[in-house]
C-alpha cells in the first residue's frame, strides 16, 4: 500500500510544477523555471506486447561465487534508437535477475565503434539520470594476429579479431595466418571456426578470400564450408577445376592489393597444372607486394 508521506513527496510536483526548479538549486544544478508543465499518465505498462531481445545473453559464474550477466549485440551501424533499448535491457535484466549486467558491443567498422563506446545519457543535460557506457569491441582496438605463434594461444580470440577487421587491409594476411594455424588443430575445435569465420565475413571480399584458403587443403578441412568448396570442384572436374580455381584466386588476390600482373606471370600462374606448388603460390599471394614474391621460394 502507497503510504501518504510517499504520495506526497511526488504529489506537490503536480501542484507546484516550478518547484523543481528552486529544488535543482539547492541539489546544486541550475535548471530554470518551466513554460509550462502538463501532468503525464505515470502507468508505464505497453498495451502491446512489444519483443525485445537481445543478441546474446550469458551468465558468467565467477570462482569466487560471484555472478552476472553479459548482453553481447552486433552492432553494424549508427542507431540513434539503439542505446534506449540497450538501457531497457540493462534495466530489465537486473530488475529480473538481480545480478549486476553488462553490455558488449562487437562492430566491424571504426566509425559504428567509436559511436558506440561514447557515453549515452538519457535525463536533462546538467543532471542526466541514466548514463549507458557499453564495453565495445571492434576495428580500433581488437588486435591485428598476424603471427601464428600468438593466434595458436587464443584461437576464439584470433577469431573474433579476424571478424572485427573484415574490412582491415591486412585481412589476407590475418585469413593466412588462421588456415596456417587450423592445420594443426583437432577437426572437432577447426570446424566452427572455419564455419565462423565464413559467416563473419559475410558478403566481403574478404569471403572469398577464406574461401581460397579453405580449399588449399581439403582433405584436412572438413567443415559445411569445404564440403561446399569440394562441390564446386566436381562439378569443374575435380583436379582441372581445383587448379583453375586456386589460380583465380592468386589473381584475385593480387588484384586486391593493386599488384600489376604481367601477362608472363599470368600465363604462368593460369597454366600451372601441380596443385602442391598453385597452394604455395596461393599462400603467399594475400601478403604479397610483387608478383614476384609469390613464385619466390623461401
Amino acid at each position: 500500500m502507497v503510504s501518504s508521506s510517499h504520495e506526497a513527496m511526488h504529489r506537490i510536483f503536480q501542484e507546484y510544477p516550478g518547484l523543481f526548479s528552486r529544488v535543482s538549486e539547492v541539489l546544486g544544478v541550475t535548471i530554470g523555471p518551466p513554460a509550462s508543465a502538463s501532468v503525464m499518465p505515470t502507468d508505464l505498462t505497453e498495451n502491446r506486447p512489444l519483443e525485445r531481445r537481445v543478441d546474446t545473453l550469458l551468465r558468467i559464474d565467477m570462482e569466487d561465487d560471484r555472478s552476472y550477466l553479459l548482453a553481447i549485440e552486433a552492432q553494424g551501424k549508427k542507431d540513434p534508437d539503439k542505446p534506449a533499448s540497450w538501457m531497457y535491457y540493462l534495466s530489465y535484466l537486473q530488475a529480473k535477475y538481480k545480478l549486476p549486467p553488462m553490455l558488449l558491443v562487437v562492430c566491424q567498422d571504426r566509425a559504428t565503434a567509436e559511436w558506440a563506446a561514447r557515453p549515452f545519457r538519457v535525463g536533462h543535460p546538467q543532471s542526466p539520470v541514466l548514463t549507458l557506457q557499453a564495453l565495445v569491441a571492434g576495428p580500433h582496438n581488437m588486435p591485428v594476429i598476424t603471427d601464428v605463434a600468438e593466434a595458436r594461444k587464443d584461437l576464439a580470440l584470433a577469431t573474433l579479431a579476424a571478424i572485427t577487421h573484415a574490412g582491415d587491409p591486412d585481412i589476407g594476411a590475418i585469413l593466412k595466418t588462421l588456415s596456417t594455424t587450423l592445420r594443426d588443430v583437432p577437426e572437432t575445435i577447426a570446424d566452427p571456426i572455419v564455419e565462423l569465420i565464413a559467416q563473419g565475413l559475410g558478403n566481403r571480399p574478404a569471403a572469398q578470400q577464406w574461401r581460397n584458403l579453405v580449399a588449399v587443403d581439403l582433405s584436412f578441412y572438413k567443415s559445411s564450408l569445404s564440403e561446399e568448396i569440394r562441390d564446386e570442384g566436381r562439378a569443374e572436374g575435380r583436379t582441372e577445376g581445383r587448379t583453375e580455381g586456386f589460380a583465380r584466386g592468386i589473381l584475385l588476390f593480387l588484384a586486391q592489393a593493386g599488384i600489376d600482373v604481367p601477362d608472363e606471370a599470368r600465363d604462368r600462374i593460369t597454366g600451372c597444372t601441380d596443385l602442391d606448388t598453385l597452394s604455395r603460390w596461393l599462400l603467399r599471394a594475400p601478403t604479397a607486394t610483387s608478383v614476384e614474391d609469390v613464385f619466390i621460394e623461401k
